[in-house]
This record gives structure tokens, sequence and C-alpha cells, in this order.
């Protein structure tokens, strides 16, 4: 393992392809993974680990799932893409838009970055408005007028997160508190006809699990539509994790664009954004709005995710849900054992374990959150081959591969991982 990090972080920047791999926040040395099978990961030395990572949520029916395996077997034997379009992107598109109520036509693109970043571009054509809304806590990818932080005052305009994104990128650019109606409210009263969109994870997935509070997110649909405004709900996380038809079939809010991603493609990489028949027919070639790409649509891709959606039953989320309220009732178990204050946002199958004896409604309640604590039960378990996120900003999931078995062994480490913090 040792001389394959050192090659790694020789021949890719910090050894890996995404920051949260190399386990910056939890400190030490990443895992390098050869193999996947059910709810287990395997590494380069064949220690097994319990995941819960689950690819980031992308992973819904467990890895090297055999029915999604055969299905892309099949697909490959025909050709792996070929720029135009088939039918099994059609089926794929069908399924989806008979799913989610809002989307009547979608595109098909390779990563969530492409969705959101392609989304705004759409919201401020259709409006012909430039400036946007984002949330604090949210993550929408790395297009650069997503990578801002929150201005000084009230409706100020961002500066950037990272170098090499202009100021006049994220100049249009609003970020407000998650949560927050007064502040929500003051920026469209200050701003009315000038907002082109606001963008939002609806259950917010990249600070942890954040719920959302049902009146904010209904004032924020409300404002929206009376200024002009698109709303676009972020799914890439909760799109087929939550529900059938996302976190807005859940809190029946609908978004005037979703963005889609993760569990569509089977495990591969996509995205998708759609909307109202008249908003995305503004995207070439029936609109002026201009977005491609080679492999936009790929049948390898289709074919896998068309295959994750037909193993989705509502038995799917039923036993998800189980599970993970077992695995939930558990962790608090353990931690009132040895009077550890936590607490655990969950949605479904999706969940996050905060140390905080206060609710966690926004990014400042995450900061809040005690960071050490996560770390040491982060590598208590680690040693006792259970895999959680490594960062506490991360979201935690179950696979319809996890069972009782998995989930008792768990709750069984975390009395040893918080008696651990109680002695200390």
């Amino acid at each position: 393992m040792k001389e394959l990090i050192k090659r790694a972080k020789k021949f890719l920047v910090g050894g890996v392809n995404s920051p949260v791999r190399s386990f910056l926040y939890v400190g030490g040395e990443p895992l390098i993974i050869k193999e996947g099978k059910g709810c287990r990961l395997i590494d380069v030395e064949d220690k097994e680990y319990l995941d819960y990572i689950c690819s980031w949520g992308a992973i819904i029916h467990g890895h090297a799932n055999e029915f999604i395996e055969n299905k892309v077997a099949e697909a490959l034997k025909k050709g792996n893409n070929f720029g135009l379009t088939t039918e099994i992107e059609i089926e794929l598109a069908e399924m989806i838009c008979n799913s989610i109520k809002s989307i009547e036509k979608i595109r098909f693109v390779n990563s969530g970055t492409e969705a959101t970043m392609s989304a705004i571009r759409l919201a401020r054509a259709y409006t012909k408005r430039d400036i946007i809304i984002k949330f604090e806590g949210c993550y929408h990818g790395h297009a650069d007028h997503f990578l801002s932080k929150g201005g000084s005052g009230l409706a100020t305009f961002d500066i950037p997160l990272s170098p090499g994104v202009p100021k006049e990128i994220v100049q249009n650019t609003i970020t407000l508190p998650y949560n927050d109606i007064q502040n929500l409210e003051e920026t469209f009263e200050k701003l009315k006809d000038k907002i082109a969109c606001a963008i939002i994870e609806p259950i917010a997935g990249n600070m942890g699990v954040v719920l959302p509070d049902l009146d904010f997110l209904k004032r924020l649909r409300k404002l929206c539509r009376e200024n002009g405004s698109l709303l676009i709900f972020d799914e890439v996380i909760t799109g087929f994790r939550v529900s059938s038809n996302g976190a807005q079939g859940l809190f029946n809010i609908e978004p005037d664009i979703t963005c889609l991603g993760k569990i569509i493609g089977g495990g591969f990489p996509i995205g998708a954004y759609g909307g109202k028949e008249e908003i995305m027919d503004m995207i070439a070639p029936l609109g002026p709005v201009y977005q491609a790409g080679t492999l936009a649509g790929n049948p390898i891709v289709m074919t896998a995710g068309k295959a994750a959606l037909e193993l989705i039953t509502n038995f799917t989320y039923d036993y998800l849900n189980r599970l993970a309220e077992k695995l939930e009732k558990g962790i608090y178990d353990a931690a009132n054992d040895s009077k550890i204050e936590i607490l655990i946002n969950r949605k479904g199958s999706m969940f996050s374990l905060f140390f905080s004896n206060k609710p966690v409604k926004n990014f400042n309640d995450v900061r809040n959150s005690k960071y050490d604590y996560y770390k040491k039960v982060f590598w208590y378990l680690l040693k006792k081959g259970i895999l959680l996120p490594p960062s506490p900003f991360e979201s935690m999931f179950l696979t319809t591969k996890h069972t009782d078995v998995e989930i008792e062994r768990t709750i069984e480490v975390f009395y040893e991982a918080f008696s651990g913090l109680k002695n200390e």
C-alpha cells in the first residue's frame, strides 16, 4: 500500500483525482481499493471494509451488482460509444421523466457539475437575467460561478473561493444561509427582477446531511415564482436515493429545473438536467442555449443507469429506510451509553453524524460540530473494518446489499468507539 501511495503522489495531484479521497480531513494515508462486492470494499492489501461511502451515494444496489454487470456486458459487445442517438438513452429518459413529475424533457451530460453548470446557463437565458442565488454549505460542482463564498452583508455579491476564479465570474452570485427565511425574503425584496434563479440541494448532502425547513423551501418556491426567477433543485445525490421521485416528491415542491446524477448512471459517470418543455426547448438544437458532449448519452452508461432504475421498487426504499432507522437508533443508544452528545441527521438511507448537542440546520451549525471526535471515531471504525466517509462534511449511505448483520456489527463497534471517547 505504501509504495502505491508513493507512486500515486508522484503522478497524480495529491495522489488522488478528487480531494476528499486524500483523507485530508481525517489525517493519515488514504486507502487504495482493488475490488468491491455487495456492501464491502477490498483494498490492495486484501483488507475488507464494510462500506458506508457507497461511491458517495452513486451505488444503491451494491458493488458489482450482477444484474447491472450482465446488462453492461451485453451492451459492450455492440460497441461502447457511437456519437449518435441510441434507443437505450431514449428509454432511460422516459423512465426518469415518468418518475419525476417536474421533468418533461431531459438532457444527459457526463457529471453533476456539467448538469448544474448547464442548468444555470439555461436559467439565465430563459429569464434574461444574470444573478444567481445559492446557499452556504450546498455543493453544486466545481464550475467557476459556484466556487464563491458569501459577501460581507445582506445581498452583497460573492468573492472567489478558489484561485483561478476571476472576481467577474462570481460578481453575479449571492450566497445565503441555508434555512434562513428572513435573509431569503430580504434578498428578493432588494433584487426582485434581477434574479435569474436560485439553486439549492433540497436535502443538503455536502455539509453532512442538513435537512430543510419545509417552510423555507416552500417560501423559496413562492418567491421564485412571484419574481419570475427559476428554482433549480440539485438532486444529484437525492434523486432516486430518498425516493423514486426525489426529494421534491417527498416534500411535494416542484422546481423548474432538476439536476440529477449518481444513481441514474448505475455507477458510471453521468449527469442530467431536466424540466418543463418550454424551458428545456431553449437548448440547442431547438433553441439558442448551446451545450454539447461527445460522450453524453453514452450507451454503456445509459444501459447501467436503466438497469439500476429497473431494480428500484417500493420495497427498495422500505428496506433501506428500515435498516437506516435501525442503525440510527443503535448509534444513538451507543452514544447515550457513554454519555457522548451526538446528532444524526437522516433522510431515508442518507445520513450524517455530528458531535453536537444542538440542531444542525445550516453550515454554521456544521462548523460547530466537534471534528476531532469524528476523526477519532473514523479511525477506530476503519481499524475494525468499517469505512465511514473520510470527512465530516460528507453523507453516509446504505445499499440494498447491507443487511441486519452488517448493521448490528456497525452498532457494536460504535459502542466501542464511543466508550473510548468517554474515557479520554
